[in-house]
């Protein structure tokens, strides 16, 4: 895709993190941009700020995990606009996992992982892809998955891993499928990194539905970037961190170039997947890699 001027797109997640970048980016490529979220609240304030800049940003707020939240958005936009020439399926959530076995996991964090991460991007597809097929344009459907599951499942964290692994699966059975369709769509997954992100995914439960609280210690406040650092240090790695503009950049530029896999260069990341695959390939049993 090369040609972005007056294009839309639409972002869900959109009011923060990697999300709120990705609309930034775009808008400054002169895209009409429609960024999504539930949180009602901080949607404005960012459409509000990415307007003062002069770029061309709506907000419509909705629930990714809501088949009807996500029908209603695609039925909005497609009245404002003939179509829609890029889909970032980005709206994601973390649980406060990392100090419970995966046997001791709550089903209540199962449910709602399973209902943002996935779902959330299976309903986007649902809602946005036949619409998108049936006006013949050229477009992306870019799904954020994590090298976290999306490449190699990290132990501390087995519903997160979990979520993204099937992401990165949905993925690459759509691109197969808008290819025998002959399709004008491609799709694309993104890894957003090579670090960790500095986004709020770690304060997820702010948007924790009231129907699934918390089954274990829900006064325990979640992690912060901070505490993830410092668990890094404990066990002697020096954790460097991507800032939300910068993984937009590398999928601006990897949508221009056509790329199925969104991934950012390293030397880190390559290496895990080559021993991954190795392990697979020679039947080997895996071995463990870093708790971060």
């Amino acid at each position: 895709m090369q040609e972005f001027d007056k294009k839309v797109v639409v972002i869900t997640g959109g009011a923060s993190g990697v999300g709120r970048a990705l609309g930034e980016r775009c808008g400054r490529a002169r895209m009409q941009v429609i960024l999504s979220d539930v949180e009602e609240t901080a949607l404005a304030a960012t459409v509000a700020d990415l307007s003062a800049t002069g770029l061309d940003v709506s907000g419509i707020p909705a629930d990714v995990s809501d088949a009807a939240s996500m029908t209603a958005l695609a039925a909005q936009v497609f009245a404002r606009h003939p179509t829609v020439h890029l889909l970032f399926n980005n709206a994601g959530i973390g649980t406060d996992e990392m100090q419970t076995p995966l046997w001791e996991s709550s089903r209540n964090d199962w449910t709602w992982a399973l209902s943002v991460n996935l779902w959330g991007v299976i309903h986007g597809i649902r809602a946005f892809v036949p619409t998108m097929l049936a006006r013949g344009e050229e477009g992306h459907v870019v799904n954020t998955s994590s090298g976290n599951g999306g490449l190699f499942p990290l132990p501390t964290t087995p519903i997160y891993a979990t979520t993204k692994a099937a992401v990165t699966c949905v993925s690459e059975v759509l691109h197969h499928q808008l290819q025998m369709a002959r399709a004008k769509l491609k799709a694309g997954v993104l890894f957003p990194g090579p670090h960790i992100v500095n986004t709020r995914i770690f304060e997820s439960a702010r948007n924790r539905p009231l129907d699934l609280p918390m089954e274990t210690d829900p006064d325990r406040p979640p992690p912060t970037l901070a505490d993830i650092k410092t668990m890094a240090k404990q066990v002697g790695v020096d954790l460097a961190v991507t800032e939300p503009a910068e993984v937009a950049e590398f999928a601006f530029s990897a949508i221009r170039e056509d790329r199925f896999w969104l991934l950012p260069p390293s030397k880190d990341v390559d290496a895990r997947i080559r021993g991954r695959l190795e392990s697979i390939l020679e039947r080997r049993t895996p071995e463990m890699p870093s708790l971060l």
